[in-house]
């Protein structure tokens, strides 16, 4: 749209040239509305000499690949395509005019503003004003410079500085002729300006080209869920270039987030903000967290296959989606991240401490019966722990601090009033600067507490230290590794090796700047006669028996020795919450000097099948005591039983706008029968999530059998994700990478 002004009320090209400095607060105002040609003054809207925009071309073509954003559904819209950047880059636009440019009589200014401030203004960044150059200036930050001309028409080269807002924002163009009347045109396409990690002066400028595409252009993952004894990958679909993402994100940072004007500039403070305002425990949040039983009214987090349904449902009604816990919170979290340009990654931490205390301990008391209380115990070890690591230089740290910064988007704990945490740097967290913005207290108890048993005997009585376990947090740490569907095992990253001086020292340092310590002692005196080994199995598919085992060795030559055992099974969620008892034995053994016992509790699925809850999770304890000694041994693991995986088989190659067929699967490892079984899938040409129903009941040893068509709409690498759910079993789910071929006409073309 364009707009007449007499005189002119806004500095236009021509007058920067003559008067402007890169200091001056040019005081800029909305245009007022456009006045009526008053043809008596000899003035009409087809006033030849005056310079008019007829048209702006974004140059898709161009500016997409050369940014790295030809992949977001904005710039692929056949219809007003709207333009996506990056930022510490130039971009191309090629105006045409109602006549050819003149240099010496013709000015032209380029008016930014972010589209969602109130109030811009030039002092907070929100409006900049560019006047049109012949080259580009040093001194400005922006610069629009003259690349060619072509008749009517010309062609712009607009240098946007690496600390620009990320946000969207709208362009008006200014033209003058000196001494005379002016006109402004509103360019209808948005320009979204995003982070840039191919940028050096960019903070989220990323060395590694590997992990640079992986973090920010990859759109499929995997998620590791399970024990750690017993991973469990997850495919998740992240699929951040797809419709409303992006706007969705930037929503969330400037509206649930309340991250205005310049600060939206600053990937530390942006990335805090969207740790809260993806979860909703405290605000209008992205998601709703839900770690009951009860899923009604929403989706079981289990069923979610990936970021795309879940923003796409929040843009649109404004309100929380049901439901949400770690994994689903932490790969919303990379969706939003990728879409804005910074770069970021899912990381699971197994035995992952909740530290309520802010102690660096996890305290766990026990009854003479060898059960947990949960009444007295506040601390909790997740099976694992799912959140995101975003890279940038943290200047509000110094240089030894950047890289790859630990947030989480999970609401445990609060932070400065809302749920949030983060960003940490891991390399602070590694070396025990607990006391570093932001966070770091809590993410280093997660990955290097001290996990500490005691006996509670009542109120008026002494707690008795049971058991001291250094190096039962932070077992395993890790992440998908770039360009493959393989696990990259990060650990060392957090924390020095278990068992080395390294690792004791930075938790003593950590210790000491910790003003909230609970009671540490150590363990009772120890008692070297009888070696304790608690052992599981873990190998276990559902459906299979399985047996905990708790072998004692008498080292004396001379003495035996009566033990009292106790074995506990109970399920547990992931988050470290025992449920019901699955089987409690008690046993007393004499062992021989010099010889070796065992006590062995044997579980069938009848024991447990219907008890499971919540991914199919153990809490396996044992408490020996052996009498005529103070002397008592306490262990706990956590134990995950292996679900069947789903299997994919194309019926044919894939090719581009053809329809295929494929065949899924998955087998029935229950001695019951599964009903009512159903597939979910998500693939290339899928719109929504495609449902697949298993007509027959499934028996025992069984396999559960259906068929789907699809058809890729684009050629290269392509993820199909399913699940399968039933009455007797859920949670299960398989994935196919694929690579969809061109069409044999379009190649016959190209050659």
């Amino acid at each position: 749209m364009g707009k007449f002004k007499f005189p002119c009320c806004r500095p236009c090209g021509s007058c920067f040239r003559a008067s402007w400095s890169p200091n001056d607060d040019i005081g800029l105002q909305p245009l007022p509305k456009p006045k009526e040609a008053d043809v008596s003054e000899g003035v009409s809207v087809d006033e030849p000499d005056i310079l008019i925009i007829r048209e702006i071309d974004p140059c898709i073509a161009i500016n997409g690949p050369f940014h790295h954003t030809m992949r977001y559904d904005l710039m692929q819209r056949d219809l007003r395509p709207q333009l996506v950047i990056r930022r510490g880059q130039t971009f191309q636009l090629d105006i045409k005019l109602s006549r050819p440019y003149n240099e010496e009589k013709d000015g032209i200014s380029f008016i930014f503003t972010v589209e969602d401030e109130e109030k811009p203004t030039h002092g907070n960044g929100t409006m900049v004003a560019v006047p049109l150059l012949n080259k580009t200036d040093k001194y400005l930050p922006w610069n629009a410079t003259l690349e060619k001309t072509n008749d009517t028409s010309i062609t712009v080269q607009v240098t946007v500085p690496p600390d620009a807002i990320v946000a969207k924002w709208r362009l008006e163009v200014d033209t003058k002729i000196i001494d005379d009347g002016a006109y402004s045109y509103s360019w209808e396409t948005g320009i979204y300006i995003l982070f840039n990690p191919w940028c050096k002066q960019d903070q989220v400028y990323v060395k590694s080209e590997e992990w640079r595409d992986e973090s920010v252009l990859n759109d499929v993952g995997l998620i590791w869920r399970g024990t750690y004894n017993r991973l469990k990958p997850v495919i998740w679909k992240y699929d951040q270039f797809e419709k409303d993402i992006l706007d969705c994100s930037m929503y969330l940072v400037s509206v649930v987030g309340k991250v205005k004007s310049n600060y939206r500039s600053d990937p530390v403070k942006t990335s805090r903000a969207l740790a809260a305002a993806v979860n909703a425990a405290d605000d209008y949040g992205a998601i709703m967290g839900n770690w009951s039983t009860d899923h009604s009214g929403g989706t079981p987090p289990t069923k979610w296959l990936g970021s795309k349904e879940i923003l796409q449902k929040f843009y649109k009604k404004r309100k929380p989606v049901k439901y949400g816990q770690c994994w689903v919170f932490s790969g919303v979290l990379t969706t939003i991240c990728r879409a804005l340009g910074i770069p970021s990654r899912t990381v699971t931490n197994y035995s992952s401490a909740h530290d309520t205390q802010n102690s660096l301990t996890v305290d766990y008391f026990m009854d003479e019966t060898g059960a947990i209380m949960e009444e007295l115990n506040s601390d909790s070890i997740w099976n694992f722990h799912v959140w995101n690591e975003v890279w940038m230089d943290r200047p509000d740290l110094g240089s030894h601090y950047g890289g790859w910064q630990a947030i989480d988007a999970t609401p445990q704990e609060l932070s400065e009033e809302e749920y949030k945490c983060g960003p940490a740097s891991v390399a602070a967290v590694k070396q025990g600067e607990v006391l570093r913005p932001y966070d770091n207290n809590f993410l280093f108890s997660e990955v290097n507490a001290d996990k500490i048993f005691w006996r509670y005997a009542g109120p008026t009585q002494p707690l008795k230290l049971l058991r001291k376990d250094t190096q039962a947090i932070g077992k395993l740490i890790c992440t998908k590794a770039p360009g493959a569907f393989e696990r990259e095992d990060i650990t060392y990253t957090y924390k020095h090796k278990e068992k080395t001086p390294e690792e004791r020292t930075t938790m003593l340092r950590a210790l000491r700047q910790s003003e909230n310590l609970f009671s540490r002692y150590y363990l009772n005196e120890d008692f070297n006669d009888i070696k304790f080994n608690f052992k599981l199995i873990d190998d276990i598919k559902i459906g299979q028996p399985f047996s905990v085992c708790l072998e004692m060795k008498n080292r004396c030559k001379t003495k035996a020795y009566q033990i009292g055992v106790i074995l506990r099974v109970e399920v547990v969620t992931y988050t470290g919450k025992v449920g019901s008892n699955v089987k409690n034995e008690n046993f007393s053994v004499t062992v021989q000097p010099e010889a070796v016992q065992e006590v062995k509790s044997e579980l069938t699925y009848d024991d447990y099948g219907k008890r499971l809850i919540d991914q199919c999770a153990f809490n396996v304890s044992c408490l020996a005591k052996i009498e005529d000694t103070n002397f008592e041994y306490f262990a706990q693991d956590d134990f995950r039983i292996r679900l069947p995986d789903i299997k994919i088989a194309l019926k044919g190659t894939p090719v581009e706008d053809t329809e295929i067929a494929a065949d899924i699967s998955v087998e029935n490892p229950l001695p019951v029968a599964l009903k009512k079984g159903v597939f979910t899938v998500e693939g290339p040409g899928i719109e929504g999530k495609l449902k697949v129903k298993v007509k027959d009941t499934v028996p025992p040893g069984g396999v559960a059998r259906g068929e789907f068509k699809f058809t890729p709409p684009r050629t290269g690498r392509h993820t199909i994700a399913a699940k399968f759910v039933s009455k007797q079993v859920n949670d299960v789910d398989g994935y196919l990478i694929i690579m969809v071929e061109p069409k044999k006409e379009q190649l016959n073309g190209q050659q």
